[in-house]
């Protein structure tokens, strides 16, 4: 080993076999695949140094090096549906030191079923092990809401009634009993007495007493713990086996931002949220993210309408500013492509006024988006594509960097890692190159 200072290794549990979500780990929120936003939180988390991704699938593998991971192939013997996240944790401290050389001093297990997980939640946890002395800590989110137990079934932790021993030609027992170890308040004996004659267990107030309902300003403050972050000091996990031992600090994270995917309900959520939450933490596109522009055309260089002539000939408005912004990108040195379904004489000519090639009536858009990109070496993660509408949506899921105009469908906006405050037709594309050149475009003359 060598002598650099002991890595703080994340780690990104995400096998291919998911049953609630078929192919969750690599289902796009914002665009973005929900493995590729666990490696974006933790490559920007301060204090982490490797971030690595373990799995036994190879397309999640392929996005998670795309989006600038590490990936430790998991044996199958730990993938399975009963396998746990700290075996798949310590494969990958072990596999990691014994590739790269170095020595894992802290490690965080870090969940790609928490979409909106931000970087300083990742470099909170961190901080309390490298900096603040703990030896595990988690994420964890005030809590205010009043916790029952269904007392139904023989199981979830109730203590149950205890049965009545009866002898032949005896009375029963006149009063049942409270279960041992249960202190309830009168009227709870009352209802557990009630639903024992009805066969079934009283519900019980698991963080309060339902007798009493005290403000929530007067009520001690209960943390949910979300489930997308732990970091362990990596000798103690590798002797614990798990990840609490020691003393345990908990990183306070906003609420808001708690959701976890495990069906298609929670997938649903978070992509009817991801506009809302993104906005928050949105970092625009910049010159070293991209090394090439895709416009779609209808919609996003036009506002999407067209005027037809008595002879059938059809004519589009596009925006002076979208030429001025194209023409900046590629002095610049982006490579810039315009790909429509249609086939249209008007697309063709708007691309030779700008000297930009054209690819049109692609009935797969995506296809062809990725066979440009083969042809011209360009890493599709690299790619910035532009879209207003659902054909667009096998190409946002394609690129880096998928981005919606102001109009475009609400799919297609939920789609998009960003949307530009400027319609389609009305400068957004202009917009785009201020994104990456700047306001004044590069200072080029144009």
């Amino acid at each position: 080993m060598s002598s650099v200072p002991p890595a703080v290794l994340a780690v990104i549990p995400a096998r291919g076999g998911s049953k609630g979500v078929p192919g969750k780990n690599l289902a796009p929120v914002g665009g973005v695949p929900l493995v590729a936003r666990a490696v974006r939180a933790c490559r920007g988390a301060r204090l982490v140094t490797d971030v690595v991704v373990s799995t036994d699938d190879p397309a999640i593998a392929a996005a998670a090096r795309g989006a600038g991971a590490e990936v430790v192939q998991r044996p199958s013997a730990i993938a399975g549906d009963a396998a746990t996240s700290e075996a798949a944790v310590l494969h990958a401290m072990d596999a990691y030191e014994a590739m790269r050389g170095v020595v894992v001093g802290t490690v965080l297990l870090v969940q790609c079923t928490s979409p909106f997980l931000t970087a300083e939640d990742v470099g909170g946890v961190a901080a309390a092990v490298v900096e603040g002395g703990a030896d595990t800590a988690l994420t964890v989110a005030p809590f205010h809401g009043f916790v029952w137990r269904d007392g139904s079934g023989a199981s979830g932790g109730v203590p149950q009634p205890r049965p009545s021993t009866v002898s032949r030609g005896s009375a029963p027992d006149p009063a049942p009993q409270t279960p041992e170890g249960l202190n309830l308040p009168p009227v709870c004996g009352q209802a557990f007495r009630r639903a024992e004659r009805v066969g079934t267990n009283p519900p019980t107030g698991v963080n309060h007493d339902p007798a009493h309902r005290p403000r929530r300003q007067d009520r001690p403050q209960d943390l949910l713990e979300t489930g997308a972050a732990y970091a362990m000091e990596a000798t103690g996990f590798r002797e614990n086996r798990h990840r609490f031992f020691g003393r345990t600090d908990l990183v306070r994270t906003d609420p808001s931002r708690v959701l976890e995917v495990d069906d298609p309900h929670d997938l649903a959520r978070a992509r009817a949220l991801a506009p809302l939450l993104d906005a928050e933490a949105t970092t625009l596109p910049a010159r070293h993210d991209v090394d090439a522009v895709v416009l779609d055309f209808d919609g996003t260089q036009t506002d999407d309408r067209v005027l037809v002539d008595a002879d059938g000939r059809e004519l589009v408005a596009v925006h002076r500013g979208d030429g001025l912004g194209v023409a900046a990108l590629r002095r610049a040195g982006l490579a810039v492509l315009i790909l429509s379904t249609e086939t249209n004489p008007v697309v063709a000519a708007r691309g030779r006024k700008l000297g930009v090639p054209v690819i049109h009536g692609s009935r797969r858009k995506d296809v062809s988006l990725k066979q440009w990109c083969e042809e011209h070496g360009v890493d599709p993660q690299r790619v910035l594509y532009a879209g207003n509408d659902v054909n667009d949506l096998p190409c946002l899921g394609l690129v880096g960097w998928p981005v919606a105009v102001a109009d475009a469908h609400g799919v297609v906006r939920a789609a998009a890692r960003a949307v530009t405050a400027a319609p389609g037709g009305r400068g957004a594309v202009r917009e785009i190159a201020t994104w990456l050149l700047g306001e004044d475009l590069g200072g080029t003359t144009v």
